[in-house]
């Protein structure tokens, strides 16, 4: 493409030549000085307006917000106070620069020559220099304080000349004569099970009751609950317990709980819905005191009040807590995260916090399950879209899509997504079934008429049409998925056509758990979409940067990381230590530790008694470690059983002894074994029986001796031996 030429005016010059006016101006420019490049930059930005920088990045802002002391006088970004005040008392130069006007105090300081000084000295002064800059304009010399050679007599600005500057106020601490013992029961050193008791004097409030899974050598467990001998030893002084948000790591023990104590329990009315559904299941002997709250709200709890404050997290109606007592405010910061799109509109109250810091935040229990994990948390939003990309690529395939049954957030993205591809909603598992009602009911979930239907009912339905909505992304053995992953469900079977979302992401310890339903699916030709393929999940936990934040706007004195294994406790501490807490103010706890806190400091003082109690069933608390290792024994081993009759008074063996064996050899096909066994355990018994041993307790002992020891040297292994003896 040719390029046309410009057509030439009368007015253009010839080519090569300046117009006369630019000859004019670069003549002028040459005979006047060259301008700085302060004026350089703002000749080029007039005109232009100015570009607002963001409170987090621009200091004099900072400044004023953490600061009630205003400005006398605007201050020049990035210029040293030294500077500015050479600044002041400097006069128009003959470079032809302005000068800043001074006051009339400085007009006199500066008008009268100190004694002592040298007439050479006075006459650079009267000139506008510093007596030990140069007489050139246009050479810059260093700051006085930055030149070598100067002595550091050199007169500091004073305190009546930084009067401008803005002073950081350090929270100050009320100087009660009490103890505050803070009494972590669950949460420190594990995942789950979180439970808080804050003491001050006569008075004791509980943040959250919550449960944990069993471990893999917890054989046969339902649930691990926080142990409550203390708060039950002191019942008539617990004023109430304090609900951060509605997960089971944090409620899920509240009917265990309120077995033993009958006090008020506070929470916004998403947490108290669900926990009245537990309730219902497992209701406790008195009526229980649920009291509702809100954002906002504040409860009074004897010399202890406690100010509910809203925060993200991925369940809806999340509250941080504020214990407000006589010797500061201890800050639960709960579960939470900085989400500024969240799904119901409403951002975590930072505003209220930073006013909190500034009234003074004696301690900072703070979360640390994300405390290795940089940057922050996306937005719940964000898992929309993947739910979009997901219904549009399988939409000839039915979906199962298994996530945290409290995360309602999700559930409803869920189902928006399924309504906007004309399918129908089904839902299985309790705990999901039990929240979706609650969430539904108090209007936090929009169900249109129609959408949901019973599982009994897909059949009427094709496979592309269907949803289903389903608990078990953690790989509980009980759970809805797992049933039907290892085909115990009747109503549900999944073939090839089936597509199974895992929206969750795995819980420290259920690695394997949710890799062994993984494997199941897999194995029938189920198509399995986690967070390593598409991503469906966002953690409702704060990363680095968010703790970060949070420990700015509380500014604590004390630290102590809650919520999470030690090694996520440590990250949080070095989190801590970058943000300029003090090591020394920064405790790592353990359960049924006691951090006290009085006017004089902070210190661990002793133990309570804490730690884990086993729900198997009905049965609450009466399995304990011996139990544990008998069912690891039989788990591994098996058991073998020694059975006899004898007549003691005439040592005679009636019958027997019988050898019967489970879970540590097939009898058929070890009958050689087993024959060599009963002869054993028979001639330890006649030789017992010589002897006129009548303690039945003395001849089990040492017929379960001999046994063990013969198959361990013939099987090398170690099944449990039990001896039944009989007397006729």
């Amino acid at each position: 493409m040719m390029k046309t030429k410009k057509k030439m005016t009368p007015s253009d010059p010839a080519p090569g030549k300046l117009r006369p006016e630019k000859k004019n101006e670069r003549a002028a420019d040459k005979t006047s000085p060259s301008p700085t490049r302060a004026e350089k930059r703002q000749t080029k930005n007039s005109g232009k307006p100015e570009k607002r920088r963001s409170i987090l990045f621009d200091g004099d802002k900072i400044a004023s917000f953490l600061s009630p002391a205003k400005r006398s006088e605007p201050v020049k970004k990035g210029v040293p106070e030294f500077a500015r005040q050479d600044a002041v008392k400097a006069k128009k130069t003959p470079s032809g620069r302005s000068a800043v006007k001074e006051t009339p105090k400085e007009q006199e300081k500066s008008a009268a020559v100190p004694s002592g000084k040298s007439k050479k000295t006075s006459a650079k002064a009267a000139a506008g220099q510093h007596p030990s800059k140069s007489a050139d304009p246009e050479k810059v010399t260093a700051p006085v304080h930055q030149r070598k050679g100067v002595r550091a007599a050199q007169k500091k600005p004073t305190a009546a000349k930084n009067a401008s500057l803005p002073v950081k106020e350090e929270p100050r601490f009320p100087t009660a004569d009490g103890k505050l013992r803070i009494i972590p029961l669950g949460g420190i050193g594990e995942i789950g099970k979180n439970m808080t008791a804050i003491e001050y004097e006569n008075d004791i409030v509980v943040i959250d009751v919550g449960v944990a899974f069993p471990d893999e050598d917890m054989l046969g467990i339902d649930l691990v609950i926080p142990d409550v001998s203390y708060l039950v030893k002191n019942a008539s002084r617990v004023r109430g317990i304090l609900i951060t948000h509605g997960h089971e790591d944090h409620v899920g023990a509240v009917a265990y709980v309120l077995r033993q104590l009958n006090v008020p329990v506070y929470g916004t009315p998403l947490s108290l819905g669900i926990i009245k559904g537990k309730l219902k299941e497992n209701p406790p002997p008195q009526k229980p005191d649920l009291r509702t709250v809100n954002a906002g709200d504040t409860v009074r709890l004897g010399a202890l009040s406690a100010e509910f404050i809203h925060v993200n997290h991925s369940i809806a109606d999340a509250c941080a807590i504020a214990v407000h007592t006589p010797l500061g405010v201890v800050y639960h910061s709960g579960d939470f995260k900085l989400d500024v799109s969240p799904m119901d509109g409403n951002v975590m109250d930072l505003v209220r916090v930073g006013e909190l810091g500034r009234e003074g935040v004696i301690l900072l229990l703070c979360e640390s399950t994300n405390a290795e994990r940089r940057g922050f948390t996306p937005s719940e939003r964000s898992v929309g879209s993947s739910l979009e990309r997901i219904f549009t690529q399988y939409e000839d395939n039915r979906l199962v899509i298994a996530t945290f049954s409290s995360n309602v957030h999700r559930v409803q993205q869920i189902i928006n997504t399924s309504i906007r591809h004309g399918r129908k909603v089904a839902v299985m598992g309790r705990s999901m079934v039990n929240i979706i009602d609650a969430a539904v009911e108090l209007g936090y979930m929009d169900l249109p008429d129609g959408v949901l239907i019973d599982v009994a009912d897909m059949k009427r339905y094709k496979p592309e049409q269907i949803t289903m909505i389903t608990t078990g992304s953690q790989g509980e053995p009980m759970s809805a998925l797992y049933r039907i992953a290892f085909s115990e469900n009747e109503k549900v079977k999944l073939g090839a056509n089936d597509v199974v979302v895992l929206s969750s992401s795995a819980i420290p310890g259920n690695e394997k758990l949710i890799g062994n339903i993984i494997n199941a699916l897999v194995h029938t030709g189920v198509k399995v979409v986690n967070d390593s393929v598409e991503a469906v999940h966002v953690s409702g936990h704060a990363c680095r940067e968010e703790l970060k934040l949070l420990m700015a706007l509380t500014k604590p004195k004390y630290l102590m990381p809650v919520h999470g294994e030690y090694r996520h406790l440590a990250a949080n501490k070095e989190i801590g230590e970058f943000m300029g807490i003090p090591s020394a103010n920064i405790f790592l706890s353990e359960i049924g530790r006691v951090l006290e806190i009085d006017k004089n400091g902070a210190r661990f003082a002793g133990t309570v008694p804490a730690g884990k109690v086993l729900v198997d069933g009905a049965s609450v608390g009466d399995i304990g470690a011996v139990v544990l290792r008998d069912r690891k024994n039989l788990s591994e081993d098996g058991v073998v059983a020694v059975v006899a009759a004898v007549a003691l008074r005439e040592g005679m063996i009636l019958s027997g002894p019988d050898i019967v064996s489970r879970g540590f050899v097939y009898v058929k096909e070890a009958e050689k074994l087993m024959e060599n066994t009963r002869k054993t355990a028979q001639e330890a018994l006649a030789r017992m029986l010589e002897r006129r041993v009548s303690d039945y307790a003395e001849i089990k002992a040492e017929l379960r001796d001999v046994v063990a020891k013969f198959i361990y040297r013939e099987t090398k292994r170690n099944p449990m031996i039990l001896p039944i003896i009989m007397d006729a």
